[in-house]
């Protein structure tokens, strides 16, 4: 069995899908579906009829391009009014030898939620800290240690249930089953992490269309978010204003034109645009990378300063990511707000190599190894599914690049 993980993104933009083959802990990416969001506003669903139009859209292509049904994903969910609850359970170790199994684990992570949530919450997740043996020994992975008693510390995290559950419904009516959610953050911090973040506190910035979500993280656990209101739309609508032009147009030079850094934009460098009076003007690459500059940096120094309000914590490591930070250029608002020893992390896989895709990527990652720590093989692609997937890539693999990936990553 292959661990193949169907990861889906609802995002203000766009509703992307990633399909993933998890080898070796680094995910192959065996297909990429996305489409332009309706009904979604700051990642939460508020046209449901909308918002299925465009779930049916982006499922489809995925399932032409994989030639099987997706009926099973992971889920992003949104962060808003989220809690981090420090919680406690134990059980009775009862078996015969008296050996923490993987089940005993996973009782004991069910013991730190039992009756914790309350009935306007939803369930997110629980992360461990630490277990103790007998109310004494401290590990961080108790199994196979003998024991009468075994109790975990964790966090445990909560959600609105409205953040979720309107979402999963409309999966259900397309016939598509969610097998776990998560926050974006921790999925970002899954894309990029090391070692040495796992032992050191962390603070992530994904700068969206829509909003800017900050997270920190205390040796790899997430204790906190918050979103600010401003993203890669406030950019865009800065450059309309000024220049009277298309949002359309606007992104267009955004991306392909402009900097995010005004230290390396040309002042004898301009763009012919129509502006919506149809009338000739140009736009000069300084005084657009100046505008952008302006709000990017705004929104990092505001960034910046929610950290401080999250947390007293000294931080080792600053992860910005997201859509907007692919901005040539970004980097360097990025070291003038933080230092020059933050760098802006990227995405590596080859088929997602934009850091839109760090969250839907990086969940992947993290839903292998939260069940590779309980013993479990994770994948939302069933074994039958993975042969008919592998019987329809021979089948292309003669006239078909991408028949030959395929046969690649799945024939022994």
């Amino acid at each position: 069995m292959k661990e193949i993980i169907s990861s889906l993104d609802i995002g203000s933009s766009t509703v992307k899908l990633v399909v993933g083959e998890v080898y070796k802990d680094e995910v192959n990416v065996l297909c990429v579906s996305e489409v332009k969001s309706k009904g979604i506003k700051k990642g939460i669903i508020v046209n449901p009829e909308e918002a299925i139009v465009s779930l049916k859209e982006l499922f489809r292509r995925a399932e032409e391009t994989l030639g099987i049904n997706v009926n099973k994903v992971i889920l992003l969910v949104p962060s808003y009014y989220s809690e981090f609850l420090i919680t406690e359970g134990s059980v009775k170790i009862d078996n015969e030898d008296g050996i923490v199994t993987n089940e005993d684990v996973i009782n004991s992570l069910q013991a730190c939620v039992q009756n914790k949530v309350p009935v306007n919450k939803e369930f997110v997740s629980i992360t461990p800290i630490e277990f103790r043996i007998n109310d004494e020994k401290k590990t961080n992975n108790p199994k196979g240690m003998k024991a009468k008693k075994l109790s975990c510390k964790g966090v445990l995290s909560i959600a609105p249930k409205k953040n979720i559950y309107t979402a999963i419904s409309l999966l259900e009516n397309i016939g598509v089953n969610v097998v776990d959610i998560n926050y974006g953050c921790v999925s970002d911090y899954y894309e990029f992490k090391t070692k040495e973040m796992n032992t050191k506190n962390t603070a992530v910035i994904n700068i969206g269309e829509e909003k800017t979500e900050v997270s920190i993280f205390k040796k790899g656990i997430l204790i906190d978010t918050e979103n600010i209101e401003l993203g890669g739309k406030n950019i865009d609508r800065d450059i309309c204003y000024i220049y009277n032009i298309s949002r359309t147009r606007a992104k267009e030079l955004k991306e392909k034109f402009a900097l995010a850094h005004k230290r390396n934009a040309s002042t004898s460098w301009s763009e012919d645009v129509l502006n919506n009076e149809e009338e000739a003007i140009k736009i000069n690459q300084y005084e657009l990378s100046e505008i952008i500059y302006s709000r990017v940096k705004e929104i990092l120094e505001l960034a910046k300063k929610q950290i401080n309000i999250l947390t007293k914590l000294e931080i080792s490591y600053i992860i910005v990511t997201g859509g907007s930070s692919e901005a040539n250029d970004f980097g360097l608002v990025v070291n003038e707000v933080f230092g020059e020893t933050t760098g802006l992390y990227k995405v590596r896989e080859i088929g997602c190599r934009h850091n839109k895709y760090s969250s839907v990527l990086g969940f992947i990652k993290y839903y292998h190894e939260k069940l590779a720590f309980r013993d479990k093989i994770a994948y939302t692609v069933t074994e039958e599914e993975q042969n008919e997937l592998i019987i329809n890539s021979k089948k292309t693999s003669e006239t078909s690049v991408l028949g030959k990936i395929y046969g690649y990553f799945f024939n022994n």
